[in-house]
């Protein structure tokens, strides 16, 4: 019987783990993918103007910031509702 839920209990560690890493990587694509956007489209955004700043600057200096945070919140979303899925959840 220990040994039954010993192997229960490594199953879903290793589902858990993958989840988690797949969740990492896409969460990084997404944030690699909006900081290197910005860079790649900076030339045609610095002739807009935001708050009288060129929109390339601000998109390089504030929205990978704000992309990081978000995914931060999404990504502890994420982990709550994956350690309440495997049973790894505290109160």
């Amino acid at each position: 019987m220990v040994s039954a839920e010993k192997e229960d209990i490594k199953k879903r560690l290793e589902e858990y783990h993958k989840k988690n890493v797949s969740y990492i990587i896409i969460l990084l694509i997404i944030w690699f993918i909006v900081s290197l956007g910005g860079i790649l489209v900076v030339k045609g955004l610095n002739e807009l103007t935001f708050l009288g700043f060129p929109f390339g600057y601000y998109l390089g200096a504030q929205l990978s910031i704000i992309v990081f945070i978000i995914e931060i919140f999404v990504y502890a979303k994420l982990m709550d509702n994956l350690d309440k899925k495997y049973g790894f959840y505290e109160d």
